[in-house]
């Protein structure tokens, strides 16, 4: 008998025989089923660098990122609406004139009949709550295409608009209200040379973010879906905590964190939490995705479809509210083409055009992605008509890049 005395070769040791190809198979896997996701990510950063470079560091100066924050505070409050509304295989013209009308009543309820704030807030979100709710009835049990209602939606909020400033602007606000949407949170502790309460905050977000990953990893762990191999989820943990830490720390070496910024945070924890988690979350990527196979498992799609339009209408009214706040008055001319600019953010941001594909936090990003192109090119100089220019190849893009992805995941 002969003994094989010949050294293991050093590639195999340790673990077993093609380890490395099906890490590499995992890794395209995973790649491929977030493409939207990663390839938004990708362009966002790779946008900051450029204007980064471009505007000799002034894009990411602490003043200028909370003035990003600040200018597309309402945009990412529609957006945020507005991809549920595709998702579930729908359309919403409406909420650019509804943002202006909201701002409108406002205006005539605490400037002219000088009704406190915080009621004429709740009186304001409860109309576009109605507003919605109005177009989701038309659209949900009547069976009228959303396109059409509210298209009709947008005439009609516009019209009253006019009507209720008569043609005019009209304010100031009070000091409470402007505060929501231009203030910043107060400084506690010690003076130092950062914002004590924003560092506070962004160790919590931090903290949050790891758990939460954590406990994802666990679950697709436990349901046998493959989780990312452990150096590369180390690797995406020290990405996402280096994002926060960063942006913390330019916004706490300016006045801290904007007080919209908490409004938003809660606003996608809690639409990301229900989209993902609960049962009516789930529905709307049902009806979206595959509206026959969603009736046939019991979804009840009318009453979904009016909650996301009554959603809309109150995500609209914050948004009209948080905008006649920031400009301290309302303007027959608000809100114009809002609608456009929060269509194109939840393309942008990972929606499909056919319904049931989304992200809130891709609405997110998709606002982000606009933003920054709208403040980037107003540092360097380029002029509006440009800017729309390149604005439209960029929504071009993305969508074009969903049709690309489809189809090559089809074949």
């Amino acid at each position: 008998m002969t003994t094989d005395l010949s050294p293991t070769p050093p590639a195999t040791e340790g673990r077993p025989a093609g380890a490395a190809p099906a890490v590499a198979r995992l890794l395209l896997d995973n790649v491929r089923r977030n493409t939207r996701q990663y390839g938004m990510v990708f362009a966002l950063g790779l946008i900051v660098l450029l204007f980064q470079v471009w505007t000799g560091g002034d894009l990411l100066l602490p003043r200028n990122v909370s003035n990003l924050v600040l200018q597309n505070s309402y945009i990412l409050i529609l957006a945020i609406g507005m991809m549920i509304v595709i998702i579930s295989g729908h359309i919403d013209l409406s909420v650019g004139s509804l943002t202006a009308l909201v701002g409108a009543v406002a205006a005539v309820l605490m400037v002219e009949h000088q009704v406190a704030w915080p009621l004429a807030v709740g009186i304001t979100l409860l109309i576009g709550a109605v507003a919605g709710a109005v177009q989701g009835f038309f659209i949900a049990y009547i069976g009228i295409p959303s396109f059409i209602v509210t298209l009709a939606g947008m005439l009609l909020f516009r019209g009253l608009t006019e009507i209720f400033l008569q043609g005019q602007t009209l304010g100031p606000f009070p000091q409470g209200l402007q505060k929501v949407a231009n203030g910043f949170l107060p400084q506690v502790g010690p003076v130092t040379n950062y914002h004590n309460l924003t560092l506070l905050l962004g160790l919590g977000v931090i903290a949050v973010v790891i758990s939460q990953e954590v406990r994802n990893r666990r679950r697709q762990t436990e349901f046998d879906l493959a989780p990312l191999p452990r150096n590369l989820f180390v690797l995406k943990l020290v990405a996402l905590v280096a994002a926060i830490a960063t942006a913390t720390l330019l916004l706490a070496s300016y006045k801290g964190a904007p007080v919209v910024l908490l409004i938003l945070a809660v606003l996608l924890v809690c639409f990301g939490y229900v989209m993902r988690n609960v049962v009516i979350g789930r529905h709307v990527y049902a009806i979206g995705g595959n509206l026959p196979a969603a009736k046939l498992s019991g979804v009840k799609d009318r009453k979904i479809t009016f909650a996301v339009f009554l959603n809309m209408g109150v995500l609209a009214a914050l948004a009209g509210l948080v905008f006649a706040a920031r400009f301290n008055a309302a303007s027959p001319k608000a809100g114009i083409n809002f609608e456009l600019e929060a269509i194109a953010a939840a393309f942008i941001g990972g929606a499909s055009m056919s319904g049931g594909v989304g992200t809130v936090l891709g609405a997110i990003i998709g606002g982000l992605v606009l933003g920054v192109l709208n403040n980037g090119m107003n540092l360097v100089g380029i002029g509006t008509d440009w800017q729309q220019v390149i604005k439209g190849l960029a929504l071009l893009a993305a969508v074009g890049f969903d049709v690309w992805n489809k189809r090559r995941t089809t074949a």
